[in-house]
C-alpha cells in the first residue's frame, strides 16, 4: 500500500485551484415561520463562504 506524505498534498492543492475540491457540502436548517417545523437546505457553498451562508438570515 502506498502512502502519500502531507507535504504532497498540500503542494497538489495549487495544482487543484478552481476545481471542485474548494467546495463543501452545506446543510442549514430552516424553521417554518407558519408551523414551527423544520426542513434542510443543501447546497453546494465555496469553502471561504461559509461563515457568510450560516450568517444569512
Amino acid at each position: 500500500m502506498a502512502k502519500v506524505s502531507k507535504n504532497a498534498k498540500v503542494a497538489q492543492r495549487s495544482t487543484n485551484a478552481g476545481s471542485g475540491r474548494d467546495h463543501v457540502k452545506v446543510v442549514k436548517s430552516v424553521k417554518d415561520p407558519k408551523t414551527g417545523k423544520y426542513s434542510y437546505k443543501v447546497m453546494m457553498v465555496h469553502k471561504d463562504k461559509v461563515k457568510e451562508v450560516f450568517e444569512q438570515k
